[in-house]
């Protein structure tokens, strides 16, 4: 092995576990340069995901109170009707729903 391979290795190594230790979040006070902040000095996606988790819960007490109105619509209503009033609580749990998918799927 020649004299000048050898450091070469050693440093190229030292490179990639470096690569991987950051790639793995492992080193502490390092941030990524594409990160914006809030005037206020947040993170503008830890800001962006705090709003989503709140309208997400907001929305799953909305979809759990319209279940209940619904579940107490048909309790209520004889198996041969079927009320105008379910079919737009059901068309607003799909809409709700989708909200809830679109969030959570970014």
């Amino acid at each position: 092995m020649d004299t000048t391979e050898r450091p070469r290795r050693l440093f190229l190594r030292s490179g990639l576990a470096l690569a991987a230790v950051i790639a793995n979040g492992q080193v502490s006070g390092v941030q990524d340069p594409t990160e914006r902040k809030m005037p206020d000095g947040r993170i503008q996606s830890d800001v962006i995901l705090k709003a989503e988790y709140e309208q997400n819960v907001k929305d799953s007490h909305t979809l759990a109170d319209l279940a209940k109105s619904i579940e107490l619509d048909f309790e209520k209503n004889d198996q041969n009707v079927l009320s105008l009033d379910i079919l737009k609580k059901l068309d607003e749990v799909d809409k709700i729903t989708k909200r809830i998918l679109g969030r959570v799927k970014k």
